[in-house]
């Protein structure tokens, strides 16, 4: 199995449950990790043949930047969907940092696993 990643997409938000996260925006990290066979792209060296981290990255910008939800839970799955589904990936893991969210911590968050996992 192949793995296509996008490390550390920073997109800012409106994320959270209190009424002050609700008025302002906050950066989000993304990670993100996409099973991908990589041998027909090899072989032909076309970007038409492969898992496109770019556009990957340009939509979730656009969906993350427009939305605004109250958990990163909810954001996470929505943005899980948008690559299996609108990108054909089987298997998607993403980590969700919301950095500064907890005093003494670097960043929290979520990371999930959506699909089945080749091997």
């Amino acid at each position: 199995m192949d793995i296509v990643f996008i490390e550390d997409l920073r997109i800012d938000a409106v994320i959270g449950i209190y009424d002050w996260e609700r008025r302002i925006r906050q950066t989000l990290s993304f990670d993100l990790e996409m099973a991908f066979d990589n041998r027909k792209p090899a072989a032909t060296d076309a970007i038409e043949h492969t898992l496109n981290y770019k556009s990957i990255s340009k939509r979730l910008q656009a969906y993350v930047e427009s939305s605004s939800f109250g958990l990163v839970e909810t954001l996470a799955e929505r943005c899980a969907d948008i690559v299996r589904e609108e990108f054909g990936v089987s298997w998607v893991r993403l980590k969700l940092s919301k950095p500064g969210a907890v005093r003494g911590a670097r960043a929290v968050g979520v990371r999930i696993e959506r699909g089945t996992k080749p091997e």
